[in-house]
């Protein structure tokens, strides 16, 4: 047996020893890199630590880090308080709002991960309130981030024309980014259909006052939920009665989730909501220096939210005390075990030996589609634009063909490649399971997986029926 098959049969045992055995994926990932790398590969520690994801750890434990001082201290309270007037109410429109958001940042160049890390925890904060569904709610923002992700001035965009352009491929800057935004927005439209954006709709309009705080909105296990019971019985109850932001039978619950419950003034009468003070200010200067600091000077999300973390504890080390301990811990176990072992197939050849595998095939269509299987496959653990850079050459000599169009063929590599993202074991995926307040952490990233591997099975198949066959371009 070749060591690249013995690779991808031990990633096989650790799903199913984590899914059989309730293990941490990433404690055995861990684990099987150590045996594999040393005893089939023949790597060294440093080999092996080679594909530990240093830069997406910081990023978790960052983005964690800064919006639990942000729930401690009810600045997300205010935020999602000033998103229902904004809307005038319409709980329906915020997931459309988020997908558009997100959308936009990538669009004018922000790293999908970055954009996602900005608007993820405000998103799920917000979910929390409103009983809406935390899987439509965060699949909304990844799906968002990857509708705007293909424009001409993005990263995505900007990479994989190069890359065409370098292979002397035909290529359409406007047509990759309009095949990502309508294959994003159909998804998503699918989604809010599927997973409680009818039943936001019937709610009608709310105030501010109303979400999650008191009525039966508050406690409903119906409203908004997902077919899977999504969202309303994992969060729903995030600042009803107490203001503790602790729903029953949450793991991970953050406390304070709600520090001040909206609508109640110092006399208990209704007000305007939540007020400013200047922890909260100070809460709110720092989140728009971390979209400053990410989007106008390029500097790393992960590294920027610790340091603005780190100067908001120093000065109110009250609100802050359990914030650290609010940090997403297992899901960085998990994400990093994963990703490690992901980087010993990388560094082992495995996944260069399966595209060549398939790139050999003598049926020009079905290597394209069995090309945007292993691009989705791949990317849901591994870098998207790694996946796009090493899957498009391979395409080069059946497209040489002329049987295929290399304009589809490309587009759908591209969709393939990144609307997968929102699996739990890629960086954006892990930003939303990390991010999400207050929910059973086990069953929500069993719903990303399980909606992740939907996405795997289903994508590439639809584009390439939709963008390959017609021979596009």
């Amino acid at each position: 047996m070749s060591p690249e098959l013995i690779s991808i049969l031990v990633l096989v045992v650790v799903f199913v020893l984590a899914t059989t055995r309730s293990v941490n994926m990433g404690a055995l990932a861990f684990a099987a890199a150590f045996g594999v790398g040393t005893l089939v590969a023949d790597l060294d520690a440093d080999g092996i630590f080679a594909g530990f994801p240093g830069d997406l750890f910081v990023v978790l434990v960052g983005v964690t880090y800064l919006f639990a001082i942000a729930r401690a201290n009810g600045t997300t309270d205010w935020l999602v308080h000033t998103a229902v007037r904004l809307v005038r109410g319409r709980v329906a429109l915020i997931p459309w709002v988020m997908f558009a958001l997100t959308g936009a940042l990538t669009a004018i160049g922000a790293v999908s991960p970055a954009a996602v890390a900005i608007v993820a925890p405000v998103a799920l904060s917000f979910a929390t309130r409103y009983s809406i569904s935390p899987l439509l709610m965060g699949t909304m923002v990844v799906h968002g981030a990857q509708a705007g992700g293909f424009s001409p001035i993005s990263i995505y965009g900007s990479i994989v024309n190069g890359i065409v352009e370098r292979e002397k491929l035909p290529g359409s800057e406007v047509g990759l980014f309009l095949t990502s935004l309508v294959a994003n927005l159909l998804i998503a439209a699918v989604l809010f259909a599927v997973l409680g954006g009818r039943k936001l709709w019937a709610r009608g309009a709310v105030t501010p006052e109303d979400g999650g705080g008191s009525g039966a909105g508050a406690r409903s296990t119906g409203t908004g939920a997902g077919p899977a019971g999504t969202g309303a019985g994992a969060g729903s109850g995030a600042g009803a009665d107490s203001g503790t932001g602790t729903a029953p039978g949450a793991k991970g619950a953050a406390p304070a989730a709600v520090a001040v419950r909206p609508g109640r003034g110092t006399g208990g009468t209704e007000d305007t909501g939540p007020r400013l003070g200047p922890a909260r200010i100070a809460t709110l200067a720092a989140l728009v220096a971390l979209v400053v600091a990410v989007l106008g000077f390029d500097l790393d999300a992960g590294l920027s939210a610790v340091t603005l973390a780190v100067v908001l504890s120093t000065a109110w080390p009250d609100d802050s005390r359990r914030a650290v301990g609010e940090i997403a811990w297992s899901t960085v176990l998990l994400i990093c075990g994963v990703l490690t072992y992901v980087g010993v197939l990388e560094e082992m050849g495995t996944i260069t030996w399966a595209g060549e595998g398939v790139g050999g095939i003598g049926v020009p269509l079905l290597a394209a589609v069995l090309l945007c299987y292993i691009g989705a496959i791949v990317s849901a653990f591994a870098s998207s634009v790694g996946i796009m850079g090493a899957l498009i050459p391979l395409a080069v000599p059946f497209l040489a063909q002329g049987e295929i169009g290399a304009v589809g063929m490309v587009a759908a590599l591209a969709v393939s490649a990144t609307v997968v993202d929102v699996s739990p074991f890629s960086t954006n995926g892990a930003l939303v399971l990390a991010a999400a307040p207050d929910v059973d952490r086990d069953r929500f990233f069993r719903q990303l997986m399980i909606y992740g591997g939907i996405v795997v099975a289903a994508v590439p198949a639809l584009v390439w029926l939709v963008l390959v066959v017609p021979g596009l371009g």
